[in-house]
């Protein structure tokens, strides 16, 4: 009988052992596949805040680039209208220069004259800012009267700093002769030239 305990007792720890080291084994296979989980879930958020950085480095880089392009586009801009007003104000005093007031007589004298063969050249008048008027009226009229007889008329009008302006057949046509519309003139032909320039330095 003691024999058969013991065989009682040797089954009993027998099984509880089978017992137990299956439990083990269920128990470490479990953590083991848990940890294998943790492990690639942690893999998976990583290359997920790489993709990110990845990403939000790309964007800020293109985005700096984007910003350096616009400022220096900003610049060139900025440049191109720097040098148009000073091509403005050197056209501005060169045009100023030019229609001083014997050469601006002249000019008025020799624009008549091409009038000389012309029908209309009967109603013809010279308009002069007020201060121009004033120091060429004398001479002026006396030499257009002598060109083109009594049809030429001197006329005031301070709308314009300097030069002249020619309306023919009581101002159905007109011809601007003024500083600013020769300067605009020479402006507009020369800005386009600038810009090229500017273009072949870039």
């Amino acid at each position: 009988m003691e024999i058969q305990l013991q065989e009682l007792i040797d089954q009993i720890k027998k099984d509880g052992v089978d017992v137990a080291e299956s439990e083990a084994e269920k128990i470490l296979s479990d953590a083991k596949a848990e940890a294998e989980k943790i492990v690639s879930d942690a893999k998976a958020e990583a290359n997920k805040i790489l993709q990110d950085a990845k990403k939000e480095n790309e964007r800020m880089v293109k985005s700096g680039e984007d910003a350096i392009r616009q400022a220096g586009r900003n610049v060139l801009i900025s440049f191109r209208e720097s040098v148009a007003r000073e091509l403005k104000a050197i056209l501005e005093e060169e045009v100023k220069g030019v229609y001083s007031a014997d050469s601006l007589s002249n000019l008025i004298i020799k624009f008549i004259e091409g009038w000389g063969n012309n029908p209309d050249a009967d109603d013809v008048s010279v308009i002069l800012n007020g201060e121009d008027l004033k120091s060429l009226e004398s001479t002026l009229l006396s030499s257009l009267k002598e060109k083109l007889g009594n049809g030429v008329t001197l006329k005031t009008n301070d709308n314009f700093d300097g030069g002249f302006r020619i309306a023919v057949n009581n101002g159905q046509a007109f011809y601007d002769y003024s500083a600013e519309a020769v300067v605009d003139m020479l402006s507009n032909y020369l800005s386009p030239k600038v810009t090229e320039i500017l273009k072949e330095a870039d």
